[in-house]
């Protein structure tokens, strides 16, 4: 399946500004305010106005005389209001809009050679999964800078962040003016190989599009994206995709595993160097199975431990030697429970398939008490459609009891 090619205007974007969120609504018979609109003069204003039944007001006058109805004036205030958040809809456009964000995982990942260039050449499963960040834009007045926040300390906030390097590749392809205010609602941990990074920046190009009419089709959003990152093209696919070169190269593909294989994903408070990970990797070492066996394997029969194969465990480890004793801990605690343990790119997140409960360890032993933990599961999105955030997740860094919340 190839990756689309046709204009992205949808109107199915999430979050998008409406004038009709200003405006008195009116819900199956009842009047109510929506709740960022604050009444002027008393608080029983607005009882009133939330405890009304009616659509429509009607006014009469009588013959004072005889007391006949002479005249009703029928008066749609539904109607009125519609009429006039469609043209101030018209006149404003677009002016904020909330995305999801989701991470990926490398159900294999095979390091095939080196270029010529200085990186390597893979061959990986690409899946989108339901961890994710949120992501709020919305245009600024300025005409020269963006402005990004976030939740999350240490993420940098300037043109190091790959947001700002995505609009700013946008604003250059295309000509735009158009400048944002972001807030980065950050869920996915920073060096766990889950490509929340890249996945920021790939919806940082379709909030730039929406807000821009369009005006490039997603096959160009794809494209523009390797100029900042290997595994932003990605994020183009519809959540699978089989990725090669240094991983810009994407096929997608159909879903090779049932979209609802739980998985939980434990990563610890160390991060992995993958400019460190590489340096270690001996080609030498690696697999030597054909990555389209391995795919072939996953459609046929879905996943199991010799099919998840990562050829950056190894060297990953030997940075981090604490990784390898988790993977093997976290398997044997599994009895039988995960289909495959398994890390997810260059680290240093270990992501168990199979079962969404962590083993018990991880809440038994003080060595692991600040590590992250996420239930997942695997997600796709629709034509001209951005990925939706699951409304069952459950995510977060966990320590023993399950209330902290941190960032690496």
């Amino acid at each position: 399946m190839a990756s689309s090619s046709h204009s992205l205007c949808s109107h199915q974007t999430y979050g998008s500004y409406s004038a009709r969120n200003h405006f008195i609504s009116f819900n199956k018979g009842f009047l109510s305010l929506n709740s960022s609109f604050k009444p002027r003069g008393p608080s029983s204003f607005n009882k009133k106005i939330q405890s009304s039944r009616t659509h429509l007001i009607r006014a009469a006058s009588s013959d004072s005389n005889n007391a006949r109805q002479k005249v009703e004036v029928v008066y749609d205030l539904e109607d009125k209001f519609s009429k006039i958040a469609d043209e101030v809809d018209r006149d404003v456009g677009m002016t904020r809009l909330t995305l999801f964000s989701p991470c990926k995982i490398n159900v294999f990942l095979r390091i095939t050679g080196k270029r010529a260039d200085g990186f390597h050449d893979l061959a990986s499963l690409f899946h989108v999964i339901s961890l994710g960040d949120k992501i709020k834009f919305s245009l600024s007045p300025s005409k020269s800078t963006d402005r990004l926040t976030t939740n999350a300390p240490g993420v940098p906030l300037d043109d190091k962040n790959l947001i700002i390097k995505a609009l700013n590749l946008f604003r250059r392809k295309t000509g735009t003016d158009k400048y944002f205010w972001i807030h980065l609602d950050k869920k996915v941990p920073t060096g766990a190989g889950l490509g929340g990074g890249s996945s920021n920046a790939a919806t940082a190009l379709w909030a730039a599009n929406q807000f821009s009419g369009c005006v490039a089709t997603e096959k160009d959003l794809q494209d523009w994206s390797s100029e900042i990152g290997s595994d932003i093209p990605f994020f183009f696919s519809h959540g699978a995709a089989y990725c090669t070169g240094r991983g810009e190269v994407v096929e997608d593909i159909p879903p090779p595993v049932p979209i609802d294989t739980p998985m939980v994903l434990i990563k610890p408070q160390e991060a992995c160097s993958t400019a460190e990970v590489y340096k270690r990797l001996r080609l030498d070492q690696t697999s030597q199975i054909d990555p389209l066996t391995l795919l072939e394997k996953i459609s046929n029969s879905g996943i199991s431990q010799d099919v998840c194969v990562n050829d950056l465990e190894a060297p990953a480890f030997e940075v981090l030697p604490s990784l390898k004793r988790l993977k093997q801990r976290i398997a044997a605690a599994g009895r039988g429970q995960y289909d495959a343990v398994f890390m997810s790119g260059s680290g240093s997140t270990i992501v168990a398939v199979g079962s969404p409960d962590p083993p018990q360890f991880v809440y038994d032993d003080d060595e692991y008490k600040n590590v992250f933990l996420s239930e997942a599961n695997f997600i796709t999105r629709s034509d001209n459609q951005w990925y939706a955030e699951p409304h069952s997740l459950h995510e977060g860094a966990l320590s023993q009891t399950g209330s902290s919340l941190s960032f690496q």
